[in-house]
């Protein structure tokens, strides 16, 4: 593995300043180039699924804005759309799903899983291909309690309380739900990696909802078992997870998960953020909606970052995905101030 993909060695542990900075949600609608790609895409799958474009938009913002690194375009419903259910995207409504019941779940399809997610393993292949060397190629899929909340509810909801309500009344069948989303998307990411992925990230965009014993049951330990099982076969491939919202569990799942990186989202106060960082990196955590701004409310959420936690190992990137109405020029000016900043 090339040695001048400084996300990895700040992965392994190691200090790097400036940091290695990306953005998730990078390629997308904040982008003019983007939109035009997405348009000519046709649907929002196509897109996913069609690897000429897919890695067009990929690349799109390693080439606007050099970042260091490159985070497969794709989705995380492509795993459930892949066993079988129907899952579509319409304008203004976000992601749609025909919710799954009980007795649909050991009915899922797996014999084809690969055969359908084959598009995204080409689009990693090429990307790894057609990236500068010293770019890190990320993979990634959802964590199984996000994944789940999209199936049960059919699409997102303020709190999830669809998919919290069929675990209390269905444990079991959402015990096995969680249980094939695991293993499934363990294999997905081992692909990934096989593909040309440096790293892997499980995002828990939902995690924040759960009480503890949920918390432990639904987010932790399916995310440990993705870990046990990408590990067992690529055991020196960093892995990052990112359970928005954990708040004051974010150690517990760190220590229990097992994941290389931790993401944190932007609640994170920066002296809970620096103690997470002496277990490892730590990648975040500027609230997306200073990027939005801009200005002093721009340079102050970065230089607080830097300041709090750049002498340790810190992927500098938002504490969330990048929002559609961010200005170009903000985005610039923020890798402007990572890139030239000094130690203090």
């Amino acid at each position: 593995m090339p040695q001048n993909r400084i996300m990895l060695d700040v992965l392994k542990g190691k200090t790097v300043f400036p940091p290695p900075l990306w953005m998730m949600r990078q390629a997308g609608r904040y982008l003019p180039e983007y939109r035009e790609t997405r348009r000519r895409a046709g649907s929002f799958l196509d897109l996913c699924y069609d690897p000429d474009l897919a890695v067009e938009v990929t690349l799109q913002p390693i080439e606007r804005f050099g970042f260091d690194a490159s985070i497969l375009f794709s989705d995380i419903l492509v795993v459930p759309h892949a066993l079988g259910r129907d899952v579509r995207f319409e304008e203004g409504r976000g992601p749609l799903l025909t919710p799954i019941t009980a007795a649909e779940i050991a009915a899922l399809e797996s014999k084809t899983f690969h055969v359908n997610l084959e598009p995204v393993y080409e689009t990693v292949r090429r990307l790894r291909a057609k990236l500068p060397d010293e770019t890190t190629l990320i993979g990634f899929c959802g964590a199984p309690w996000t994944v789940a909340t999209y199936m049960i509810a059919g699409h997102g909801t303020p709190d999830q309380a669809p998919a919290r309500l069929f675990a209390y009344r269905e444990p079991a069948a959402f015990r096995q739900l969680l249980k094939v989303l695991a293993d499934h998307s363990a294999a997905y990411l081992i692909r990934q990696i096989e593909a040309g992925a440096d790293v892997v990230q499980i995002f828990d965009s939902w995690s924040g909802v759960l009480d503890d014993a949920s918390f432990e049951q639904f987010c932790v330990q399916p995310v440990a078992e993705i870990v046990r099982q990408v590990r067992a076969v690529h055991p020196d491939v960093p892995i990052v997870g990112f359970p928005k919202g954990a708040g004051a569990r974010y150690q517990t799942y760190r220590q229990e998960t097992k994941v290389t990186g931790l993401g944190i989202d932007w609640t994170v106060p920066l002296e809970a953020a620096k103690d997470l960082q002496r277990s490892g990196a730590v990648q975040g955590n500027l609230d997306p909606l200073r990027l939005v701004a801009g200005g002093k409310a721009l340079s102050d959420g970065v230089e607080a970052i830097l300041a709090a936690l750049g002498d340790g190992p810190l992927i500098f990137n938002l504490g969330h995905g990048i929002t559609p109405e961010t200005p170009i020029a903000h985005v610039e000016a923020m890798v402007k101030m990572v890139r030239s900043a000094t130690r203090r």
